[in-house]
């Protein structure tokens, strides 16, 4: 934190930097304004109980607190060009530990610290021409390398130099600072700053164009102390600084990596072109671009997403890198329209795959002795090829020769249809009558929805849902069946008392075709609001009462399904009916994120009979402790919550929730097997789920197709780097008709024993989705505090190894070297360790934390960047229908970015909120809030009027197309500017600092600079 001076401290201005166009720094006419004044009055100190994340990596910071000196002194020295050979390095045995830093020698601890101003550099091949090598608009554009070349960030302390003057290497820094408020022995320099950016193998006498500057904010007053954004403000003198993304350290955070910018440059790049996905391929595309994708023999990138597309032969290697071996999976993708359809084989007709280890057939086969035998990429063994399914090779390369015929052999993805069937997926109804629900009209309002959905199933002719088989059920403290029959002439309700151990009285009749049943569930849904409640229940209903009655109707038909909870009463744990809170019970977990033994117990029973559980709690009460989403979520299912469903708002959400969960493509009875090649093992699986006796093999109830886990892999030996590595995912599941059918996808990757081929094939939204999966799933039994010091040790940790082993020319302690598609992996994993989840804020309740963790850990590659990094996007102001939003043109995520004369919609998969400044013209304000009055507008949860005006037609119209790309319904809030609601805002404006006390970008970025030098002194 910043000191304020106290009134008898004189303080000496910093002396603002001169561009090289002899400009000023302040602002010109038109700058934007303080868009978030409200935050500076926010406490970002976390609380009590958190400590320093860092000090396991610095520790001893007596360079940090004594004299209170800072580090933005420079000495006088010009900025440096350095130029890197690209070539494959050797790797030296040096493999970090964890807890290296802490154990720093003395010698090196009281070394300098690198300058902050820390200028960027691209590292690549020599563009052909200056007006290749740098834009002006665009700092990191220039000419894609045949290799992925990384960013060095270095350090320069002299004003702007001329282009001649570019080319000697950069000084250690002095310590110092821009006040005067340590001894007067520290010398006082000049702290304005120019920073070079110049391609790699820039000749030396190559003129350079302007180069955007790295500079102390002309308006920073103040010393730096040691970097605890964690810890609790503990100095009165130190006042709480507002959450913005300025650096303590003098950074400009508009100049340091941009992730809009990455993500904008890949799109660029990909925009109308196809990718195509085969055998050794190459880094294939974001997960937030869209691009068309042509399977060739590999499978699709939405499917398998390795790490690394390189993968280290060595264990070793992937030790020294400190960066994560595996693969995120998504079986059930949903491809594109424009794409090929997923090739549909019959079992009969597919090749038998290995005999061995059980893997399916794929490209990765290699074929023997004139194809009568083939080799298993996985196992390493031979198997026989089956005399009908018998095809000669041709080729050196012993290719079959009815490859092109056979998707088994020619394509990285595709489908088999079983032989054998089982029953088809029922839904089932689970409506709450008990006294609260009577009282408070929600039985009523449910059993009209209800009935709705039904009457459109029914009508839809031709479709699986049509045919699909309904029961419906209610309860209160008892459980009543109905029996839908179509002989009896109406329907018979059946009551069962005995709550403990269910026996079903029939069971003919409560599981109904739709088109049978209709009428008869029609006239039970009209009588239920007349019903008058028969037992109290004021002390509230287990949660497991309703899934143990509707889980006893699916095993008594022996068929999967979906499991639908209206409920409207408190909930409380079974067991735990006489107290507040299940968490006071004798088996209280060890975590707020741990379920309990007994909703673990009641999961695997409906993951053996594949029912996932969907509940809708109506009314938000108090319910005792007892979070209800532990038996949803681990069976593939969801939670949702509404206020009272008293609102339009709230009813429009739950209406399109539940069509939702009905009409989603949904595996029923999924198993899912991950076999690699025969060097690597499956160290671990992380997601959804609840965990089996081995990590390759993974049971779940039900999954759709945006449910991904992410595979952890190890090295057993030294893999072969001709033969490359092979990666399989091997689904199993049922179809909503009971269709049994495997789904295989097959990614074969290329094997590389230097370590710098391998960052450069590792991009950073996988490696924050494989981070994320693994530390929210660990957050069961580790505390959290260890779990962000793991985030930033391996984050630093990396960054010292690529800097030591993977740079051929030496660095200055001032350069920051990041590979190149690793740019936006400091800001990706400061977003995640300053999460919700992992880092609460002041306001965020357990029951938030809870439901937004299996949220998370559910989501694929791109939601999950999305989520950690939201698109922030400038809305029009006028009706000019040629300027219509435009996801493509995000903003940084950072308050500096935001105008008061503006407005901003900020999209997330969970989230979507929109900001409206204090000075946006009332003419706006008319056109898409019907009111010209900034302080009459609601803050909250709102809905658009519907207004005939072509700014309310385009921004609603753009409202509900990213409503309907979302995995869930999401509300949408209005923030204005000064509200109190403008915290919400702050919490996903990532690069800020939180309100929870979570540090900005750029002060994370400088620190893991300050800590991977300090691990190589």
């Amino acid at each position: 934190m910043m000191d304020v001076p106290a009134s008898n401290q004189s303080q000496t201005p910093c002396q603002p930097w001169v561009g090289q166009n002899c400009s000023s720094p302040s602002s010109p006419p038109g700058a934007f304004s303080s868009a978030l004044p409200s935050f500076h009055h926010l406490n970002l100190g976390s609380p009590s109980d958190q400590t320093p994340v860092y000090s396991h990596l610095q520790a001893s910071n007596h360079d940090f607190r004594s004299d209170r000196a800072t580090f933005t002194s420079r000495n006088n020295t010009q900025p440096s060009m350095l130029y890197f050979n690209n070539a494959d390095q050797s790797v030296q045995p040096f493999i970090p530990n964890t807890h290296v830093s802490s154990t720093i020698p003395a010698a090196s601890q009281g070394q300098n610290i690198p300058p902050c101003s820390l200028p960027l550099k691209y590292e690549g091949t020599q563009p052909s021409s200056p007006q290749q090598m740098y834009s002006p608009h665009n700092p990191y554009q220039a000419v894609p390398p045949p290799v992925p070349p990384p960013y060095t960030l270095h350090g320069s302390l002299n004003g702007p130099q001329s282009p001649q003057q570019n080319h000697f290497p950069v000084s250690p820094p002095l310590p110092g600072q821009c006040v005067n408020r340590s001894p007067p022995s520290i010398p006082q320099p000049n702290v304005g700053s120019s920073v070079g950016y110049t391609p790699n193998h820039v000749s030396s006498n190559s003129p350079i164009q302007q180069q955007p500057l790295w500079t102390l904010s002309p308006q920073y007053r103040g010393t730096f102390n040691e970097f605890v954004p964690d810890a609790t403000v503990q100095d009165r003198n130190i006042t709480p600084q507002s959450p913005s993304s300025e650096s303590r350290y003098g950074l400009d955070p508009e100049l340091l990596p941009s992730a809009v910018k990455v993500m904008a440059e890949d799109r660029a790049e990909w925009d109308g072109k196809v990718f195509v996905s085969e055998p050794f391929s190459h880094l294939p595309p974001l997960a937030t671009t869209s691009c068309m994708i042509e399977d060739r023999g590999n499978a699709s990138p939405l499917a398998i997403r390795s790490t690394s597309y390189c993968v280290p032969c060595e264990g070793q290697t992937v030790l020294l890198g400190r960066l994560p071996l595996g693969a995120l999976v998504t079986p059930l993708v949903k491809h594109d329209a424009g794409e090929k359809p997923l090739p549909l084989c019959k079992e009969a007709e597919c090749i038998v795959g290995c005999g061995w280890c059980g893997a399916s057939m794929c490209p990765a086969m290699g074929w023997q002795d004139c194809g009568q035998r083939f080799h298993c990429s996985f196992c390493g063994k031979l198997s026989e090829v089956p005399w009908q399914h018998y095809q000669p090779t041709k080729g050196v390369e012993g290719v079959r020769v009815d490859t092109a015929k056979r998707p088994e052999l020619s394509m990285g993805s595709y489908e088999i249809l079983n032989s054998q069937k089982g029953e088809p997926a029922a839904l089932l109804l689970a409506v709450d009558v008990s006294a609260s629900a009577l009282r408070g009209g929600h039985l009523e309002f449910v059993t009209q929805q209800i009935h709705t959905l039904l009457s459109s199933l029914n009508r839809e002719d031709g479709d699986s849902l049509s045919d699909v088989r309904v029961g419906l059920m209610t309860y209160d403290s008892r459980i009543h069946l109905y029996d839908l029959s179509p002989d009896l002439s109406r329907p018979h309700m059946l009551v069962i008392t005995e709550t403990e151990d269910l026996q079903l009285p029939v069971r003919d009749g409560l599981l109904v075709s739709l088109k049978d049943c209709i009428c008869s569930i029609d006239s039970v849904l009209q009588l239920l609001p007349q019903f008058s409640a028969e037992c109290d229940v004021s002390s509230g209903v287990p949660m497991e009462l309703p899934v143990k009655a509707g889980l006893a109707v699916l095993q008594g038909l022996n068929c999967p399904g979906k499991l639908l909870i209206f409920h409207t009463a408190s909930l409380i744990e079974m067991g735990h009916a006489n107290s507040s809170s299940g968490f006071f019970g004798p088996n209280k977990p060890k975590s707020i994120f741990q379920p309990s033994e007994l909703a673990v117990s009641l999961a695997k029973e409906c993951v053996r009979q594949g029912c996932g559980v969907h509940l809708f709690v109506l009314s938000q009460q108090d319910v005792g402790g007892a979070w209800p989403g532990h038996i949803p979520y681990l069976t593939g299912g969801a939670l949702y919550t509404y206020s009272h469903l008293q609102g339009e708002m709230d009813r429009e959400r739950f209406s399109c929730d539940l069509k939702r969960t009905v009409d989603v493509d949904t595996g029923y009875r999924a198993e899912l097997r991950i076999f690699v090649s025969k060097d690597l093992r499956v160290s671990g699986c992380y997601g959804l789920f609840i965990p089996g006796p081995s990590p390759g093999h993974v049971t779940m109830a039900t999954l759709d197709r945006r449910t991904t886990v992410a595979a952890e892999l190890a090295h057993t030996r030294a893999l072969e780097e001709a033969r490359g590595v092979a990666i399989q995912v091997v689904l199993s599941y049922s179809m909503q008709t009971g269709q049994r059918r495997t789904r295989v996808h097959t990614l074969t990757l290329r094997c590389s024993r230097h370590l710098q081929d391998a960052f450069r094939h590792y991009q950073a939204q996988t490696l924050l989705t494989f981070h994320c999966k693994k530390m929210y799933c660990a957050a069961l039994e580790r505390p959290l505090q260890e779990l962000r010091e793991e985030l930033q040790t391996e984050a630093t940790e990396a960054l010292a190894s690529y800097r030591k082993h993977c740079c051929s020319a030496s660095v200055s302690a001032g350069q920051l070297v990041l590979p190149q598609y690793l740019r936006a992996l400091p800001v990706y994993i400061n977003s995640l360790r300053k999460s919700e989840v992992l880092l609460p804020g002041l306001r965020s309740s357990v029951h938030q934390r809870l439901q937004q963790r299996c949220q998370v850990l559910a989501m694929d590659t791109c939601s999950t960047a999305s989520h950690f990094y939201p698109l922030l996007l400038p809305l029009p102001l006028s009706a000019d229908s040629s300027n219509p939003p435009n996801p493509q043109e995000a903003l940084r995520c950072s308050a500096a970015n935001m105008d008061a004369r503006c407005l901003y919609l900020l999209h997330a998969p969970l989230t979507l909120l929109l900001w409206v400044g204090n000075r946006v013209p009332a003419g706006t304000l008319v056109e898409l809030f019907n009111t010209s009055c900034f302080s009459s507008l609601p803050s909250g949860e709102t809905r658009l009027p519907v207004l005939d005006n072509p700014l309310s037609v385009s921004i609603r119209s753009f409202v509900n197309t990213l409503n309907s790309q979302a995995s869930c319904t999401r509300k949408l809030w209005l923030v204005k500017q000064g509200d109190t609601c403008e915290e919400a805002l702050q919490r996903h404006l990532v690069e800020d600092k939180s309100p929870n006390g979570g540090a900005s970008y750029a002060d994370f970025l400088y620190h893991l600079h300050v800590n991977s030098v300090r691990l190589l002194q």
